[in-house]
């Protein structure tokens, strides 16, 4: 098991790091083609890139960006327009790629606020902080790490967000107590991701699509829900936005770490 673990972690972050390269030109071949490496895959390229990567944010939001932060956006939904972010708070994102939330969360909380960023991937580091740097943002710090081993101080975060990266954990309960962990008291959770409709088998969702390619390893409603009040949350909501294969859909998955008075 643990090589198959392996195996798909290294196959997620080298599908990534091509994204990466594509973008500033180092490669011709990424291999996400339609705009996101999730997008890369037969059930999302049936759908259409629309339900994938930057047509998701509101061309406001994208003014706000430089284009290869725009170009790079790999996600199924736009975090940030549900996570409430206010004014002095630290948010941290979870496989923050080029850095497009990052970017827009760093001006949402402003200069009394902080904006983290993890991502497993070299590439993707680099090209966020190029990105954040052409944007003019101070506020805003690029860890290298896995979001199963968060490399923060329990109880240091206010908001935790993340864009179509926690189905590619292969280690999700993992994923959610690392974030319980982080978030101070009261705490929240804003994420989009892909997620399975509850009668849907493994098998079903291989038939649909990959791992890599956000279908085969996305938890279903009812899983995502049962993990979150395992890791200590409350006022959980799974939201389905759109689908993006047959039983499978972009979901808004929000919760409030427990403690917070």
């Amino acid at each position: 098991m643990a090589s198959t673990t392996n195996e798909l972690r290294e196959e997620v972050r080298r599908r990534y790091a091509e994204s990466a390269k594509a973008v500033t030109g180092e490669s011709e071949a990424c291999g996400c083609e339609s705009g996101s490496c999730c997008a890369d895959d037969s059930a999302a390229t049936a759908v259409g890139s629309a339900r994938f990567g930057e047509v998701l944010y509101e061309a406001e939001q994208r003014g706000e960006l430089p284009d290869t932060a725009v170009l790079a956006s790999l996600g199924c939904g736009n975090p940030t327009a549900v996570a409430d972010l206010r004014e002095g708070e630290t948010v941290l994102d979870l496989g923050s790629g080029g850095g497009i939330d990052v970017i827009l969360s760093a001006n949402r909380v402003g200069s009394t606020g902080l904006a983290y960023g993890l991502d497993m991937t070299d590439e993707m580091l680099a090209l966020a902080r190029r990105n954040a740097e052409a944007a003019g943002i101070k506020n805003a710090i690029f860890l290298k790490g896995y979001i199963e081993e968060i490399p923060l101080p329990a109880d240091s975060v206010d908001v935790v967000i993340s864009n179509c990266v926690i189905n590619l954990s292969t280690d999700k309960a993992a994923v959610l107590l690392e974030i319980a962990r982080v978030l101070r008291p009261g705490g929240r959770l804003g994420v989009s991701d892909v997620v399975a409709e509850d009668h849907l088998t493994e098998d079903d969702q291989a038939e649909r699509g990959s791992y890599v390619g956000c279908i085969a390893g996305a938890l279903s409603k009812a899983e995502y829900i049962a993990g979150l009040d395992e890791a200590g949350f409350e006022q959980i909501e799974v939201t389905f936005t759109h689908q993006v294969a047959d039983g499978m859909h972009a979901a808004i998955v929000k919760a409030v770490k427990t403690g917070g008075g």
